[in-house]
This record gives structure tokens, sequence and C-alpha cells, in this order.
């Protein structure tokens, strides 16, 4: 049986004449920071004082010696970031130059100093520029020549730290006559048998070439068999009634234990191989229809509309990302009702426990291929690279029944037509054969069991724009970068695959980012830590569309921006959702952050919600109540994407700005499984479009939530949802000064939770509590809440340790009057 011995130990870090202990996996800045060489580079401006870091050459050392009675010995790694040069007691042992790539060599026999030599990688995408030619960017930075994470070399959320060293796991591994190379289980589902196609793949030693051997595939009772006198062997197994694996929100997760051993003549294992499968159906529909071409998930014969986050490396050191951070995180998407997570294009494919969670916890994964917003070199040495590159990935992960979309890149397609590369490109090779060609083929070969795309975006073909929002994936950033939140309503995409809006993170998260600095909007940390083109402008002028942009007020800046981010967001969600089936789908800009910064994240670099989590959670539920303005007039949208008819009361109430009733109707509303009912709001009840003192507010009545649950749509006492519509902008909207009174109420049980109960005694628009203000470890459980006179509304909170109502007040914001 084959022996595995993992290489964590013993390791150190050399640059010239200095060494220091290493952590494997790691890498330099993770070494460096540990040993106080180097700041934390998320503080402060320290990331600008760490840079000399990415441009310098490093080894990583260590003695290896090894006693096995096995044929063979291998070295493999997991990941090696990036362009190393490998040694062994003096001797070379192999050269890498792909971060996403495993590795393996055979070391049998040899012992010694083992060093593995990092050259900067700028020097090494110098090199590799200097054979292929220059290529547009839309960063400053070489990331397009390098197969390694782009993020690293910065983006206008992440900051510029250029890494290296052993990121993944690395091991020796002991074995004889033969092992598995790899597996490729071909999981389908018909008529309600599983079926799974088992193809595999071994390698021998020279004393295994010519030996019958054995290899057996079970799963869920099924058993299969093969002899193999070659190198490979297919096994068929299939399942009677095998339970289907389902989104959330659809269905039930069961996963199966798929588990391969192959055996010598006699029977004696030399080697496993187990994965958990599930077993489910993808298509994905792109029919052309009267409003151009779809683009619509359908798993197991259902469409999805997709609530879906983009994913960006949860660190900008992604070897300090654990099994426990990716499931906290993914659980966070989970309760937010996201089904879908994007794997964006710019990071890493993620390690497995990333997928291993996803298919636990029903969220479908999107994956990317990994070239983002440059144009890249189709030549070699980068071509064979990102061929080895993608086939060993797909492999790796087509296991994992979350996985239903393989896209080819992140805003190429797009850029090569918009961005002016064509003219300087003059001919020169981009990418277009990759995410046309190469990437296709290998996943038809590889993976045929899922869809691929091209591009995202991409409108299916060059007969269209790449980014024409009636034909397949639709980006939505000219809203953000030039427009009010508003403007979402002007278009309905087939599929929006990225839009969103920024915030800072939570004010403790920038307190500690940004030690003794005077907070203000233009603060140099501030500014240091706002890497988006004119972020703060777009901000600022965001802001400046609904309020009274505040002058020396930082508390109200943060407030207000946090409150546009989270209103903008589910501006666009809501009337895309209240367009289902046109829409097929939102994924929204950005659910993590990987380190603390201004950005588009939900959740910020320290893992405190924003605002917009909250709001995420209410507008991604299964049922959602919106007024949507339109050419038409004003309607009242019903969206239902439960599996179960939606009959309830509408009570819509056009409401003076003091709280009274000028008119009232109550509507019986049936939205069927999985689709919306749009009704139009009776005209008596309209607020005059230039009123600034009536506003019309739309109730569903539920049975009540528990306490503490949060009433999401701000529907105040009782359960319910809310949807909410003024006329006019907030400053020129004549709201009160809002009154509300505090009382807080111990909860029982453990912990130290307590439920702050707000009771107005006016209108009170967006109320938001920020309960990072009352203690760093502080967290609730609702978002912006806007409460009529007599209304009240819990928040729970925890972690907050003792607290006072004078307290909980003063972080507790709202709407004031201009």
């Amino acid at each position: 049986m084959k022996d595995v011995t993992q290489l964590t130990e013993g390791w150190s870090l050399r640059h010239g004449e200095e060494s220091l202990e290493a952590t494997v996996p790691g890498c330099v800045h993770t070494d460096l920071l540990t040993a106080g060489v180097i700041p934390d580079p998320f503080l402060g401006r320290n990331e600008t004082d760490v840079a000399w870091v990415g441009r310098r050459a490093w080894t990583y050392v260590r003695d290896l010696g090894h006693d096995s009675a096995h044929e063979r010995t291998d070295l493999v790694f997991d990941g090696l970031d990036t362009a190393a040069y490998i040694t062994l007691g003096g001797r070379p042992v192999g050269r890498t130059r792909n971060m996403h790539r495993r590795y393996r060599f055979d070391v049998t026999g040899r012992t010694g100093r083992l060093e593995i030599r990092f050259a900067s990688a700028y020097d090494e995408a110098a090199a590799v520029r200097a054979v292929t030619g220059e290529r547009p960017n839309v960063y400053p930075e070489p990331s397009q020549y390098i197969r390694k994470m782009a993020c690293n070399f910065g983006w206008d959320w992440g900051p510029t730290l250029v890494t290296a060293g052993i990121w993944r796991p690395v091991r020796l591994e002991h074995w004889s006559t033969a092992r598995i190379a790899h597996v490729r289980p071909l999981v389908t589902v018909a008529e309600g048998t599983g079926r799974v196609e088992v193809r595999l793949a071994i390698e021998r030693t020279a004393q295994g070439r010519g030996r019958t051997l054995r290899a057996e595939a079970r799963v869920a009772g099924a058993r299969a068999e093969a002899e193999l006198n070659g190198d490979e062997a297919v096994l068929r197994l299939e399942v009677p009634d095998a339970r289907l694996w389902w989104p959330r929100g659809y269905g039930e997760q069961p996963l199966y234990d798929l588990r391969l051993t192959l055996s010598d003549e006699e029977g004696g294992p030399l080697d496993t191989w187990h994965r958990r499968i599930g077993f489910r159906t993808v298509e994905l529909d792109r029919s052309a229809d009267e409003h151009g071409t779809g683009f619509t998930l359908v798993v197991n014969g259902v469409r999805i509309f997709a609530r879906g986050v983009n994913w960006i490396p949860d660190d900008a050191f992604p070897s300090r990302v654990t099994p426990e951070r990716y499931r906290t995180r993914l659980t966070r998407a989970a309760e937010a009702n996201v089904d879908l997570v994007r794997v964006w294009g710019g990071g890493i494919y993620e390690d497995d426990a990333f997928y291993d969670a996803c298919d636990e916890l029903g969220l479908m994964v999107w994956q990317d291929f990994l070239f983002a917003c440059a144009a890249y070199p189709e030549e070699q040495p980068l071509r064979g690279e990102i061929e080895a590159e993608a086939r060993d990935n797909v492999v790796r992960l087509m296991p994992h029944p979350s996985l239903v979309l393989w896209n080819g890149n992140n805003e190429n397609l797009w850029g090569f037509r918009d961005w002016e590369w064509e003219a300087p490109l003059a001919g020169d090779s981009w990418g277009e054969g990759y995410y046309l060609g190469l990437l296709p083929r290998i996943v038809a070969e590889l993976d045929p069991t899922r869809p691929y795309t091209a591009g995202s975006p991409w409108s299916g073909s060059w007969d269209h724009h790449p980014n024409d929002p009636a034909h397949g994936t639709h980006h939505s950033w000219e809203v953000w970068n030039r427009q009010d939140y508003a403007e979402y309503r002007a278009s309905v995409p087939r599929f929006v695959a990225e839009f969103g809006w920024q915030a800072p993170p939570a004010l403790a998260t920038l307190r500690r980012a940004l030690p003794g600095e005077r907070l203000a909007p233009d603060s140099p940390g501030m500014l240091h830590h706002q890497k988006a083109e004119d972020g703060n402008g777009k901000l600022d002028r965001g802001v400046a569309r609904h309020f009274p942009l505040p002058e020396d007020d930082f508390d109200r800046w943060h407030y207000l921006t946090q409150l546009v981010q989270a209103r903008a967001v589910a501006a666009g969600i809501e009337h895309w959702r209240s367009h289902w089936p046109v829409c097929a789908g939102t994924v929204v800009w950005q659910l993590n952050d990987c380190w603390p910064v201004t950005s588009w994240a939900a959740i910020d670099g320290d893992g405190r919600l924003k605002p917009l989590y909250h709001e995420l959670r209410r507008v991604y539920a299964d049922r959602l109540l919106t007024l949507q303005p339109g050419a038409g007039g004003l309607v009242l949208a019903a969206v239902n994407q439960s599996a179960e008819p939606w009959r309830t009361t509408v009570t819509l109430r056009r409401t003076g700005a003091d709280g009274t009733t000028v008119g009232e109707a109550a509507l019986d509303v049936t939205a069927d499984p999985r689709a919306v009912a749009r009704i139009a709001v009776p005209e008596g009840l309209v607020p005059d479009e230039r009123s600034a003192k009536e506003f019309l507010v739309a109730d569903a009545w539920e049975p009540a939530r528990p306490a503490g649950a949060g009433s999401g749509g701000g529907a105040g006492s009782g359960g319910g949802l809310r949807a909410l519509h003024f006329p006019v902008p907030d400053k020129d909207f004549a709201y009160p000064r809002p009154r509300f009174d505090v009382t807080l109420e111990p909860v029982p049980g453990p912990g130290d939770r307590v439920d702050i109960v707000v009771s107005a005694r006016t209108l009170v628009r967006d109320l938001l509590l920020q309960p990072d203000r009352l203690g760093p470890a502080a967290a609730c459980d609702s978002g912006p809440q806007t409460l009529l006179p007599g209304e009240r509304t819990r928040i729970r909170v925890h972690g907050c340790g003792t607290l006072t109502a004078d307290a909980a007040r003063a972080a507790l914001f709202c709407v004031e009057p201009a």
C-alpha cells in the first residue's frame, strides 16, 4: 500500500545570508511577518513598505531523508508559487512556472538538502514577455505573463502583495507496482437511476509493467470491477432510486461515498481513491427567444433564477484560509439565501475544502478558468502551462456536484471589443484561442457532464456585442461608475453576472486597520485602503443624489455610504427578480474581501457583516415583495421562488410623512411556484411623482417570526414582508425629525444576547444598528429597517458585553431631514 510522508516541518527560508524559520504551507510574506521582519501589510500604509518582498528571489530549504522499501518515491507538490527551480542533494529535480498546478517528481533513492528557489514573479513575467511580446492589461502589472493569482498584483479592491512560496501541501509518496494517477467520475442520473462512469488512469513502476491489476469501485452498495493490463480502465456503476442533489432551497444535498481500490494480482491493495459525489443533472439553456438569447441554469430539469455572489480569494495570502474559514464564509452566504457562488477568474482554483462546503450547503459553483482583465499570449511557454493547468483542475474538481458551470474568462472578450486592445495587438494573440478553442475542447473531453461558457460577460457569439444585455451574461458597471442606482431599472439583462456598489468596511475594521488615524473619507489611511479609480468620488456622488453630503461628520458619511450600497444592490436585484424568467440570475460583486478595504463586499476583510449582507438575505429570500416604477405605472411584484404557491393579502397604504393613512386597499395576491405575480397598483394609491409628503407602503402579513429574527424588509411589529416606494429622493422628502424609544430586553439562555427594542414615535427611515460600535466582537441579526409611527422592532445583539440603552441608541442611525 502507498505510504505518504507530509513535509510540513523543518523548513527554513533563505535570502542571501539570512535564514529564518518557515511554515509550510505558507508564503514568504507570512514567514517574514511571523519573524518580525516586515510590518503587517494590512495595516496603515505598510503595503508600500513591503513591496520589495515581491521583487526578490527566495529559497526554501530543508534536509530530506527517507528510508522506504517501496520501489518508487515521488516528491509531490500541491502548489508552488510560482517560478521555482528544485534541487535535491545539489542535483536538479525540476522546474515549475505555474501556481495553479500540482507537480510530481521522481526522487527514488535520493536524499540530502532539498532546495526550492523561487524567482521573483516580476523577473519571470519579464522573461516571458521578452518571448511573447507586449499585451494590454487593465492594470499596470504583468499578471498576464505568469500563471499566478492575478490579484496578487493588485486590483481595484486588493493590495499589491506579490507572493512566493510553498502555498499548498508538499509530501513524499512511496509506492510499488502501480498507483492511481487520476480518476474522472462522470456522474449522471436518468429516470431515477444514478450512473457513475469511473475513468481510471494509473502509473506503473518498471517492475509493475505487464502485470495484471484489478480495480474495484463502490458507491451506495453498487460495485464494479475491472482488470488492467494497460494503464487505463472504465468502471460503470448504477444506483437505483438515487437521491438527487439539489441547490439550497430546492431540495436536499445527499452525498455518496465513491471509493476506488487498485490491487495487485493477489488482491493486495496498492492505492485507494475516495471522493463524495452527488447525483444531479445540470444544463445551460441558451435558447433564442423574443427577448434575445437566454442564459438559464437548469438543475434536475428545474429552471433556476440564480441568487449569486462573486467570490474572490478570502485572503491576500491564501495559504492562511483554513477549511473552517471557508465553511464560515460560505455558511454566511447560504444564510443570506445565496444559492450560487462564482469563483472569479483573477483568483485561484480554491482548495477542495471550499467545494466540499458548497456540496454540503447546496451552493452551486460557477468556476472561472483563471484569466481576468488582460490580453493573454497564446504562445509558449504559456500555452502548454495553461493546457496542463486546465486539465489538472478539471479532473480535480469534477467530482463535486456543486460545480455546475465552467467559464472561460473574466471580461477579456468584452475587453478586446471595448477597451482599445485591438489596435495595439495588431493581430497578436490575446486569449481568444483559449476561450473559444482550447478550454471548451478540454471540458468536452474530460467533463462532458457540465456546460461551458466562453466568458463573462459573453453574448454567445461575435454576432452580438460581448456585453449585450439581451444576449447571455452581462456585467452592469455603468451604473456604479456614472449613474444613480435607479438606472438599474432601465434594462432587463438575461443574466447579470456582475454588478455592485462600494461602501467602507465596519468601523471596528477601520480602527484596527488604521490605528491612531483620525478617520475621515480622505484621511491618508482611508485613501490607501480605497483602490478603485475615483472610488471616493463615486461614493460621494452616489450619496449626494439622495442625501446632503455630510461635511466633517465621518460617522454620518460612513452610515450613508453603507446605506446607499445596500439600497443600490437591492434596487437591482428587486427589479431583475421581478422580471423572471426573462432575467435568470444575478451575481453580486462581491461576497468577501481579502483585506480591510473600501469595496463592493457584503462581508468585510475582518469578517464583519456590512448592511448589504442583511439586504442580500432579504432580497434573495424565496419570497420577495417589491414595488417597481416603470413606464406603465407602479407595479406590485410578488416574487415566489419556493416550490409552493404563495397566497397572501397585501395591504397597500398611501401614507403621509407624518404617518397618517391617505388611502388604503387590500389585494389578494397569488404567485405560482417559481413564478412572479405582477399587479398594477390602483391609481388612487400611487403618490404623485413630485410629492415630498407621501409614500406608498405594501405589507404582506404572515405568521410572526421568532423574536430577534429581524424584520428583514422593515415590517415593524409582527411578521411579514414590506415594500416601500418614495416618489422623490430622500433629500427632497419632508421627513420629520425621527423620534424613537430604545429599551433592552435580555435574552434567556447561554451567551450575552440582548434584544434592542426600538419603538417609533414618527416615521423612522432605514434604521440601522452598527453593532461593532458596541464592541469589536458584537454582531446583530438585521440591517436597515423602516418603521411607521407606533411600530417597533427587535434587533438581537450578541458579543457586546454589558450594554446600556444609551450605548445602544448611540450605535443606531437613521435617515434625517435635510
